[in-house]
């Protein structure tokens, strides 16, 4: 007769894989910050909202109707209608479009282009000093104003905008990945990665780049934050996305003309703007809590 082998929970965990072990990290993660789940259940809601638009608004965002000029909010026009009648409500959830995905694309970008800079920059010290001092140049430059600058020679679009802010931010992302492969290059296991012969990319992005990571990711999520920021910026200044592409930020520079008389129109843009950033940032703040070593095991 057979006797049945017992498994231990270790040998389960193992089998189920990469994927089991990620997925319990992170309900964990969500458990210990409840701040975090916040944030991404806006995230969530906003980002649902705008790419279902054209099922959750009624309204065409650039259609104008002259009868409706700075009507108030009410059961006609949810946020109100602006100076030449077009519905607030659809030009904010269209809108959404244009700043989410700026946010999103630029801290995809600014993380791949910090983590390869960074990570040959902190790894090679031949490259190093040349690598920092352009970005020290970069970043010598106020933000806003390098940003201007490049914006106005480049012209306004979604693209432009995203392109811009990529070069503005990338600096700031290059030395937090130094900082981190400073510290992580002289490790043991690198060395015998070293003393084994294993090439210099095996090295970078095998046993490096993971250690790097977990600055990295919050950085992501402030990148994401800030560019949202940025591009409101410039669209306000009238130097961003052009006015005929509603976003958030020409929406809000429309509506400072008319503040005494229509003020929903810089309102309603202002403060879906404000939620979307702060909810990232309660997203960003969880995952530092979560990845910090130190912060974790005071928790």
């Amino acid at each position: 007769m057979t006797q049945s082998r017992g498994y231990n929970p270790d040998e389960i965990r193992q089998a189920k894989g990469v994927g089991y072990r990620i997925w319990t990290q992170f309900t964990r993660m969500l458990k210990k910050n409840p701040n975090m789940i916040v944030g991404l259940i806006i995230l969530l809601v906003f980002s649902l909202m705008t790419i279902f638009a054209d099922f959750l608004v009624k309204y065409d965002p650039v259609a104008i109707d002259p009868t409706d000029r700075f009507m108030p909010p009410g059961e006609k026009h949810w946020f109100g209608a602006d100076n030449i009648g077009r519905d607030v409500y659809a030009r904010v959830v269209f809108g959404g479009r244009v700043s989410l995905l700026v946010g999103f694309m630029v801290a995809i970008f600014v993380t791949l282009a910090g983590l390869f800079i960074g990570l040959v920059s902190g790894y090679s010290p031949k490259l190093d000093m040349f690598v920092q001092r352009i970005m020290d140049a970069l970043m010598s430059f106020p933000t806003l104003l390098l940003a201007l600058a490049l914006i106005a020679m480049l012209g306004g679009s979604v693209w432009n905008v995203i392109a811009v802010i990529t070069i503005v931010d990338t600096p700031r992302m290059v030395r937090v990945v130094r900082s981190s492969v400073l510290s992580v290059r002289e490790q043991q296991y690198v060395e015998a990665a070293r003393g084994i012969g294993a090439p210099t990319p095996r090295i970078l992005f095998s046993h490096i780049a993971p250690n790097t990571m977990a600055p990295v990711i919050v950085q992501a999520t402030y990148f994401f934050a800030l560019a949202i920021l940025t591009e409101a910026s410039l669209s306000f200044l009238g130097l961003g996305i052009p006015p005929e592409d509603p976003s958030w930020g020409n929406i809000l520079s429309l509506g400072r003309k008319h503040l005494q008389q229509a003020f929903w129109i810089a309102f309603f843009p202002g403060l879906v703007l404000t939620i979307n950033v702060l909810a990232m940032n309660l997203v960003g703040d969880g995952l530092r809590d979560a990845l910090d070593p130190k912060l974790s095991r005071r928790a």
